[in-house]
């Protein structure tokens, strides 16, 4: 018997799912590329029965319909992540965010605020094997904490959505079964220019053979990966699986054999990169994706020897704090993964963390080494977790420093037609 003839009294169309829907509810998306397009669009479509909806999820890449301004009253998004996508609703205080919790922390959201409880999963996992088992492919991250917490379950089953070890929900647990084909999200590679391949020059150099790491996407994390194909036995432990981890592992740098926690497996919340990469991980036995309070959890993260992080951020003051997130005093993305890791890695034997920036921004009239942060700036990472910051002009290791020896060492990585401002602000805040 076919899973269909099996559970076909669950099995639905997704505007026959999304009608169970009623207002005032709340709804979580599986996150970034997980997001099921065939059930957003569905409940999209519902606008005009529906009022109150709270839509809860982190950064999307699909359209984002439901915060236009002509939904307001009849959607309303919590955000975990401010994107690209949801940084204008944000800015007109059409939509909320949750500030001051970690990543791996965003499961106990669901579970234990009353406001974020959610009625709803809506999620999309891959086609399910002979025991009735679908992969949550792409992003584990918070798709399956989101299931687990909800009181009702709405899947959309994707042929193409790759299928990874890790994690898995039974179609038993699915109250709604939409098999629905959809392309999948891609992330672009970004073009790496000549300071973002300084800055990887010098961040290559600091991982050693053996380590285990734990790379973001964009051009740095991929100029990274591309000057670490000289490095050995090479481990993976990150948030997010990436292509340019996938062309690691067939050089043969990345084998998972140091690892001491999950040996020989690259280890994820979820995969982000072209249909090509997502190809390559299908049924791989390489790669495995786990919930974000698994694969974030610093405790989790330091039982790797050699945990490496690898981070980019916004500005880095005197005293070693980093922004990651604010620019001008407002909330301008969001603190992911990037302090659990750090500190992950700072639980690790022989672990590094590691933060990299351009040293300006505007055509280098701006210094993102600074003094102190601009009002209303936040700091991400406090300088009590700091270990290396890396610009085009070297690295800063801040671990063990005192005061003096850290604004120096900052001063020295920033670019020189602002050292000497530093210099002065430094003598005048009384580090040096």
């Amino acid at each position: 018997m076919s899973w269909k003839e099996k559970y076909a009294d669950k099995i639905y169309t997704a505007a026959e799912a999304v009608s169970h829907v009623k207002s005032g509810e709340k709804i979580i998306f599986g996150d970034w590329v997980s997001e099921p397009p065939a059930l957003v669009e569905a409940l999209v479509n519902r606008a005009d029965e529906l009022k109150g909806v709270e839509i809860i999820h982190g950064m999307s890449p699909g359209p984002n319909a439901y915060v236009a301004p002509e939904y307001e009253g009849i959607f309303h998004h919590t955000s975990l992540f401010i994107g690209p996508k949801t940084r204008k609703a944000y800015a007109e205080k059409r939509i909320d965010y949750i500030g001051g919790t970690t990543f791996s922390r965003w499961p106990d959201l669901f579970a234990k605020n009353p406001d974020l409880n959610p009625h709803w999963a809506f999620i999309q996992v891959s086609e399910p094997d002979e025991e009735g088992m679908c992969s949550f492919g792409n992003a584990c991250c918070f798709s399956e904490p989101a299931a687990r917490t909800a009181d009702r379950i709405i899947a959309q089953i994707n042929p193409k959505m790759p299928t990874l070890g890790g994690k898995k929900i039974s179609l038993d647990k699915i109250d709604y079964i939409v098999p629905a084909e959809s392309g999948l999200y891609t992330i672009g590679r970004a073009e790496i220019d000549a300071k973002t391949q300084t800055i990887a020059d010098y961040v290559a150099e600091l991982v050693e053979d053996g380590a285990t790491i734990q790379l973001g996407i964009g051009a740095l994390p991929d100029a990274i990966a591309r000057n670490l194909m000289g490095k050995k036995d090479l481990g993976v432990h990150s948030e997010t699986l990436t292509e340019a981890m996938m062309e690691l592992v067939q050089a043969g740098v990345i084998n998972n054999s140091k690892k001491t926690l999950n040996p020989g497996i690259c280890i994820g919340a979820q995969a982000a990169g072209s249909e090509k990469f997502y190809e390559f991980i299908d049924h791989h036995p390489l790669f495995a994706v786990y919930p974000v309070d698994y694969v974030n959890d610093p405790y989790v993260v330091g039982q790797n020897y050699k945990q490496t992080s690898i981070n980019s951020c916004m500005e880095v003051d005197l005293k070693g704090q980093v922004n990651s997130e604010t620019v001008g005093g407002r909330q301008y993305s969001g603190i992911g993964g990037q302090l659990d890791h750090v500190r992950g890695a700072q639980l690790s034997e022989g672990g590094k963390s590691i933060l990299a920036l351009n040293s300006t921004a505007r055509q280098d009239t701006i210094s993102k080494i600074v003094p102190y942060f601009a009002p209303g700036n936040v700091t991400t990472i406090s300088r009590y977790d700091v270990h290396y910051i890396v610009t085009e002009y070297g690295v800063a290791d801040l671990k063990y420093k005192t005061e003096r020896q850290r604004a120096l060492a900052l001063i020295s990585i920033a670019h020189p037609k602002f050292r000497d401002e530093l210099k002065f602000k430094a003598a005048e805040m009384g580090i040096l």
